[in-house]
């Protein structure tokens, strides 16, 4: 709370000094008004929410004085950065830091600036040792090794310190050290190797980086060691030198271009304090994963460098993010760049970070920008092409086989992608040494067939469909239909339901759990999280070719694939879509063959969605591109109301519009009439009035087209729709009437549900007029009627308008307790759009009630809604919030 600008509420305060305290809350306004007493309301000011801020004077804390001295530090010379360094630490008195705190929340607090301190003190033997302050560095060695010898860092500047130290002492201090604390590090080692005369260069500061964002261990990257070292050296100097380092790794798909940049960062960590970061940028991603946002890849940035976490927009975040780097060193790892436009944004302005970016392109507009190191990968030389194939093979084998592994590595094109599938092959067991001939033989014969043009380069003899294609054939027939049906499958991901129906589409006998096994054992199926997907190289060559069956039954295969598909999703998603709307049918029949979740409640559903969403937008393309009318249209339909509730309206209105051609010839004209509704309801939230207006009167003409009890309640839907769009016009005696037949019919037909909606709508007609004692009556009714049914989301509603119709009558106490209602119940339905705009209204109410603490807890609500709904308006309600503040 020293820091400029840092505010905590008084939870996290609590938190830390009294968790667990019931009486916290006192406590913390106890000890804020001691220090407001002690300290002056110029340091400790009066606020008016529920946060604490402390104006310290600039210079008056030692832990700020000392980050400010080490942050200086960063830009010098070896001899400066000595000197500086020395003068930051001076600010320690001792080295256990927060001393006197004893309550449990400052433990990890103290280990954190504790590391400060280490980082700090590693940092100043680093410019010590290379301004060669021999006598000092002596000196503060043994101090410090005879404090905590066990640290690696410590003992690797102690033997660069001692390096005259007789040979017997120093092989006994190392043999004795490592039985102690395990295997030295690889700085410490090359520490190791240079006292005992091997040339090694001197390995950067060693920093505890926060936070790692880095991924676990990958493959290590057979025969790029020179170009991870020249990279480290080169990123070394521009660092030392008080610059950005920015390196740019490019090459062809499969290259190994990711698998050097994590074990480059990893090199390099140590150097970087303030931690790393990393971001896959999805430049290459297959299918409609589009590429990832700057906006959205900044927002995961600065979530981890506060306090730059609140601004909006792309250009503010992008200035924040340097803002919050400008006195930082951190190491940032952007992943499959698809342009310069992507990157740009990313990155840093003067300072001594680093940035490792990875694309398949060269990146021609970041080179004519910024000054970068670039390093493009090409495949890998013979010898270490041979080495990923061998890894795990007998001298002896190496040698019997010696000329087919040759042409293996040949065959493989020395892709490393390629070379990592044959060696998985080879050491799973699935293709014994002695087959080693025949491989050979196959792959030379599959190479003239297969198709993978993106990677098929042969004027250089490379090409990744040949590996591909070898560790298919190996597999069992089960396994490899599956493996072409997860390409079928429009992805980018299925569960593991999903791929267990798969097996359902060509006969009930299909062991699919054991060939997915297998797949995953092959490398041939990425297992993320709990999803199951396809590299998109794998996708394309299983797509293109892998014979799912016997000749002639492709086509058979296929459609029954897609149905299966397509009807997973139908049936799973309209299975949520009865939780959110429990009023709407549609024709889609029972499930037959297909796995079915079962939902308890929206929470369950929404989540449910939220992790399917994009394999079903997907599968909504595949029934469109093959005019599959029935998941055009209900797939479409089923979907819907949860992209009203995640505010996903354009994606909506894309869909429904296929939609309604596709029901034109492949529905009821009451469903027909209820397609045209969602298009209206959709228009409707996206201000478009008119539109849905034209789409309603269409919707009560069909629906008069039926006469039955069914098309009846449609038409009194339609006209529930129709009046309170028409309200939206100003076309209030339109609205009543339309309102007034939806309420007759909904009597008619027994819907307590759309005779509430009815209601309700009538009472918000006549508090648009002022009429606010026919507008209670008739709310009154609407809720009596609500409360006899399960319906939730149709209760806030009638609360909402409720509130509104109290609120004009004066009767504050009664609005805010029905706006709280309704706001609990929008969150509870997880219905993002309507929830904002209650609390929006209700904090204002709030506010004119005096009761500004809670109205600042509504509007942070409203801002984290936003955040999620794209944030859109997010600023000024930053705005309302800093008034109130």
């Amino acid at each position: 709370m020293t820091s400029p600008g840092c505010r905590c509420t008084r939870k996290e305060i609590a938190e830390v000094l009294w968790e667990g305290d019931e009486n916290a809350s006192d406590l913390v306004d106890r000890a804020v008004a001691d220090l407001r007493k002690q300290l002056g309301r110029e340091v400790v000011p009066q606020g008016r929410s529920g946060y604490c801020t402390l104006r310290v004077p600039e210079g008056g804390v030692d832990l700020l004085r000392f980050r400010d001295g080490v942050a200086r530090a960063a830009g010098l010379n070896h001899p400066e950065r000595f000197e500086q360094l020395g003068a930051a630490l001076e600010e320690w008195d001792g080295d256990e830091p927060l001393r006197g705190l004893t309550q449990s929340g400052f433990q990890l607090r103290r280990e954190e600036v504790r590391a400060e301190l280490m980082a700090a003190v590693y940092a100043r033997l680093d410019a010590g040792w290379r301004s060669r302050e021999d006598k000092w560095l002596r000196e503060e060695t043994e101090k410090w090794f005879e404090r905590a010898p066990e640290l690696p860092q410590i003992f690797r500047f102690y033997l660069l310190a001692h390096d005259d130290l007789p040979k017997r002492r120093r092989e006994r201090l190392i043999k004795d050290w490592t039985i102690r604390n395990g295997d030295p590090d690889a700085h410490l080692q090359s520490a190791i190797d240079q006292v005992r005369e091997v040339a090694q260069r001197p390995s950067g500061t060693l920093l505890p980086p926060v936070p790692d964002q880095l991924s676990g261990s990958r493959r290590r990257p057979v025969g790029q060691d020179e170009l991870i070292r020249s990279l480290v050296e080169a990123v070394c100097e521009e660092q030392d030198a008080g610059n950005l380092a920015l390196v740019h790794i490019s090459g062809m798909a499969g290259v190994g271009k990711s698998t050097v940049a994590h074990h480059l960062a990893r090199r390099l960590r140590e150097r970087f304090p303030d931690g790393v970061l990393y971001a896959g940028l999805n430049g290459f991603a297959d299918g409609d994963v589009r590429p990832a946002e700057p906006d959205e890849v900044l927002d995961g940035f600065l979530a981890a460098l506060p306090p730059y976490t609140t601004v909006t927009g792309p250009e503010s975040k992008s200035n924040a993010l340097r803002s919050a780097l400008a006195h930082r060193s951190v190491l940032i790892v952007l992943d499959d760049a698809l342009n310069a436009q992507q990157v740009l944004p990313l990155l840093p302005g003067d300072g001594t970070c680093a940035v490792i970016i990875t694309s398949r392109n060269d990146l021609l507009r970041l080179q004519s920008e910024r000054k970068v190191l670039f390093r493009k990968m090409e495949p890998l030389q013979e010898a270490d092409a041979l080495e990923v194939l061998q890894e795990k093979v007998s001298a002896e084998d190496r040698s019997k086989y010696a000329q087919a592994f040759s042409d293996l590595v040949r065959l493989c094109g020395r892709l490393p992608l390629a070379l990592a599938v044959v060696a998985r092959l080879l050491e799973g067991g699935a293709r014994p040494l002695r087959t080693i001939p025949a491989l050979v033989r196959e792959m030379e014969e599959e190479r003239k067939r297969a198709k993978l043009d993106t990677l098929d380069l042969p004027e250089h003899e490379l090409s990744v469909r040949a590996a591909l294609n070898c560790s298919v054939r190996v597999l069992g027939e089960e396994a490899r239909l599956l493996l072409w049906q997860l390409a079928v499958h429009p992805g980018p991901s299925a569960s593991w339901e999903a791929v267990m129906d798969l097996g359902r589409a060509v006969g009930e006998g299909a062991r699919t759990d054991r060939a997915l096994v297998e797949l995953v054992a092959a490398n041939l199926v990425e297992l993320q999280g709990d999803r199951y997907g396809l590299h998109d190289l794998v996708r394309s060559f299983a797509r293109q070719h892998v014979q799912p069956g016997p000749d002639g039954e492709t086509a058979d295969i296929e459609r029954m694939t897609v149905r299966q598909v397509l009807e997973h999703q139908l049936h799973n998603v309209r299975a949520c879509d009865r939780v959110l709307d429990r009023e709407r049918t549609l024709p889609i029949g029972e499930p037959d063959g297909v796995t079915v979740t079962d939902p308890a409640e929206p929470a369950q559903a929404m989540a449910f969605l939220d992790e399917e969403y994009a394999a079903v937008q997907r599968g909504i393309r595949l029934a469109i591109g093959q005019g599959i009318e029935r998941y055009e249209w209900l797939l479409s339909m089923a979907l819907v109301t949860y992209q009203w509730r995640r505010h996903l309206l354009d994606d909506a209105m894309k869909n429904l519009r296929y939609a309604g051609e596709a029901a034109e010839s492949a529905a009821s004209p009451v469903d027909c009439a209820m397609v045209h509704r969602m298009l209206a309801g959709t228009q409707w939230r996206l201000g478009k009035y008119d539109t849905a207006v034209g789409h309603l009167r269409r919707a009560v003409r069909l629906s008069g087209e039926d006469h039955s009890e069914e098309g009846r309640q449609s038409l009194a839907r339609s006209l529930h729709r129709l009046g309170i769009t028409l309200r939206k016009q100003g076309d209030r005696t339109g609205a009543e009437e339309a309102l007034c037949q939806a309420l007759e019919l909904c009597r008619e037909v027994s819907d307590p549900v759309g005779e509430a909606a009815a209601l309700n709508a009538l009472g918000a007609l006549h508090h648009d007029q002022g009429d606010h004692e026919q507008a209670l009556r008739r709310c009154a009714d609407a809720l009596g009627v609500v409360e006899r049914t399960v319906e939730r989301s149709g209760l806030a509603d009638v609360l909402f308008t409720l509130a509104k119709v109290r609120l004009a009558r004066s009767e504050r106490d009664e609005a805010v307790s029905l706006y709280r209602q309704a706001c609990d119940i929008y969150r509870e339905q997880e219905n993002w759009p309507n929830e904002n705009k209650t609390r929006l209204l209700f904090a204002d109410v709030l506010v004119s009630a005096g009761k500004t603490e809670e109205a600042v807890r509504e509007l942070e609500r409203v801002v984290v809604l936003r955040e999620l709904m794209g944030g859109e308006g997010v600023s000024e309600i930053r705005e309302l919030l800093e008034g109130l503040r």
